[in-house]
C-alpha cells in the first residue's frame, strides 16, 4: 500500500476546474516530484494534499486513512508537514521561536529536536536570535523546512522549495532535501526547476492545464524526448 495515495482528484474555484481527475502516489522513503507548466494545477494539488481546499471528487489516502474530510491540523497530527512557497516563516519572530511554533502540537523537551536542526542547517545555528524576517531567502527557507520537521512528519509537502534562489543556493536546497529524505522523511515537491528535481526524484508527475501527462522515474523523464524537448529545453 502507498504511503500517499491520490485517485481522480478534480479541484476548482468557483466553475472552474484546476485540477481534473488527478492521480498520483507517493511510497514510503521515496521523494517524488511534480513539474509542468506554470498553471498547471502543482501547487492546488499540494494545497489540497494539506487540507487548504477542498476537493470536488476523488480521494486523498495517507496511511490508509482518508484525508479529504480532516481539517489541516489534522492532517499534520496525522503525519503529513507542509511548507508552502511564501509565507512560510513568522518574519517578526527569531528563527529559535519559528522552530518552537513548528512544535506547538508537542509537549516533550523540544532542545534535542532543536538541536538536530541546526545540525541539518548549520546555516541556522549562529543566527537562532535573528528574526527570521532579516535572514536571507536560502535561510529563510531553511527556517521554514527546520519549522516544518520539527513535528517528525512522516511526508513533507514542499512547494516550490528552490523558487527564487541563486543557483548556488539552489544546489544546496536540493542538497538539503536529500538528506531529509535520507532520515526516513518522505517528500512531495512541487518545483519548477524541472531538470534538477527530476534528477533528484525517485518518481516523478508532469502535470500540464490540470491533467496528467506522464508519470515514470526520475530518470526516465529526464531521457524522455518529448518531456526533453517540451519542458527542459531539447
Amino acid at each position: 500500500m502507498a504511503l500517499l495515495e491520490v485517485a481522480d482528484l478534480t479541484v476548482g474555484y468557483g466553475e472552474t476546474s484546476i485540477l481534473q481527475q488527478v492521480r498520483m502516489h507517493v511510497n514510503t522513503g521515496e521523494v517524488v516530484a511534480i513539474v509542468g507548466p506554470n498553471g498547471a494545477g502543482k501547487s492546488t494539488l499540494m494545497k489540497t494534499v494539506a487540507g487548504l481546499l477542498k476537493p470536488r471528487a476523488g480521494t486523498i489516502c495517507f496511511e490508509g486513512r482518508d484525508l479529504v474530510r480532516l481539517r489541516p491540523h489534522h492532517i499534520v497530527r496525522a503525519g503529513i508537514c507542509y511548507v508552502p512557497q511564501t509565507d512560510n516563516v513568522f518574519p517578526s519572530l527569531t528563527v529559535e521561536e519559528n522552530l518552537d511554533m513548528g512544535a506547538f502540537i508537542r509537549h516533550d523537551d523540544l532542545r534535542t529536536k532543536k538541536a538536530e536542526m541546526y545540525a541539518l542547517f548549520p546555516d541556522l545555528r549562529d543566527k537562532r536570535q535573528r528574526r527570521a524576517g532579516h535572514l536571507s531567502g536560502g535561510q529563510r527557507q531553511m527556517v521554514a523546512m527546520a519549522r516544518a520537521l520539527m513535528l517528525d512528519p512522516t511526508l513533507l509537502l514542499l512547494d516550490e522549495p528552490t523558487a527564487g534562489l541563486a543557483p548556488a543556493v539552489v544546489a544546496v536546497m536540493f542538497e538539503k532535501i536529500v538528506q531529509i529524505n535520507q532520515r526516513g522523511v518522505a517528500v512531495l515537491m512541487v518545483e519548477q526547476n524541472a531538470r534538477q528535481a527530476l534528477q533528484h526524484a525517485d518518481r516523478a508527475y508532469v502535470l500540464v492545464l490540470g491533467q496528467n501527462r506522464y508519470e515514470d522515474t526520475g530518470q526516465g523523464l529526464l531521457t524522455n524526448p518529448e518531456m526533453r524537448a517540451m519542458f527542459l529545453g531539447g
